[in-house]
């Protein structure tokens, strides 16, 4: 009974020991198939990851578009302004500041620059005019110059004399277009009002325009359509080109007519000649014959 006791107890052992190897060898398998699924997702997670370095490899911007990207600081431009003597002569200093403005605005120049600039193109009398200025204002204490608008009215309070408004004004007003083409007319005009500082509405400057004309011009020009200030001086262009190719049509036609009155005039005076030379030759034989 004890032998049959102990060969039961032994099974009863042998079959926990089978269920545990089961256990063991169950959790292996679950631990092995989990570690192959991370495996193939970590692979898969690569093969994404390379792919994507490889598109942005493909994308990758050049290196010239990546060196136009960057800012480098603009270099400054050199400018250089027209000298100026300070002449008394009004014209002259108002034809360098009109200069000096264009140099300005087209080499953006910036307003702490203007007046350092301005000052080197000073020459002889304007250099120590300035240096007086200068002086001056430090006396008075007052701020010194640093901005183009009052340099500019304090040498326009210098060159410029009190009646010169006035006077450009009068030109303004008696200005005709006489002898000038109508391109002359309309520069002369623009210069003027310039100088006297004037902006006025588009139909003003047209009327004025307008009037300074020749009369024949005039009134071609009146009567045709157009659109605005410049359209009205291409127009009045256009009709002057017609009257002077007109004129000089008419002054070939009045040459040859001339040409051809004064060809038959010295047609008739040869055929009088030689319709004489045969009565001529008859009188010399008759004059013979007697003789």
């Amino acid at each position: 009974m004890q032998h049959e006791t102990q060969l039961k107890e032994g099974d009863a052992q042998f079959a926990l020991i089978q269920d545990e190897w089961k256990m063991v060898k169950e959790r292996d398998e679950y631990h092995k198939s989990k570690r192959s699924s991370h495996a193939s997702s970590s692979r898969v997670d690569n093969s994404f990851g390379e792919q994507s370095l490889r598109i942005n490899e493909y994308y990758q911007s050049s290196p010239r578009k990546a060196r136009k990207e960057r800012k480098e600081n603009p270099k400054e431009v050199r400018v250089e302004l027209p000298h100026f003597y300070g002449k008394e002569d009004v014209e002259t200093y108002l034809d360098w500041e009109m200069k000096v403005e264009q140099l300005f605005a087209c080499n953006h120049v910036s307003e702490e620059k203007k007046v350092p600039l301005a000052t080197l193109s000073f020459q002889s009398n304007v250099m120590y005019l300035w240096t007086a200025l200068k002086r001056e204002r430090l006396l008075h204490k007052d701020p010194p110059i640093t901005y183009w608008n009052d340099l500019r009215g304090a040498l326009r309070c210098r060159h410029i004399p009190l009646y010169y408004n006035r006077k450009l004004m009068d030109k303004l007003q008696r200005l005709h277009q006489r002898n000038m083409s109508v391109e002359e007319y309309w520069q002369q005009m623009m210069l003027y009002m310039k100088r006297a500082g004037i902006n006025e509405e588009n139909h003003t400057t047209i009327s004025k325009f307008l009037s300074g004309l020749k009369l024949e011009l005039r009134n071609k020009v009146e009567i045709l359509p157009y659109r605005d200030l410049n359209d009205l001086i291409q127009l009045g262009i256009k009709v002057e080109k017609q009257i002077l190719r007109k004129q000089s049509s008419q002054k070939q036609s009045s040459y040859f007519v001339s040409y051809d009155k004064d060809e038959f005039q010295r047609g008739e005076e040869h055929i009088k000649e030689t319709s004489l030379e045969p009565s001529q030759n008859l009188s010399k034989c008759e004059l013979i014959s007697h003789t």
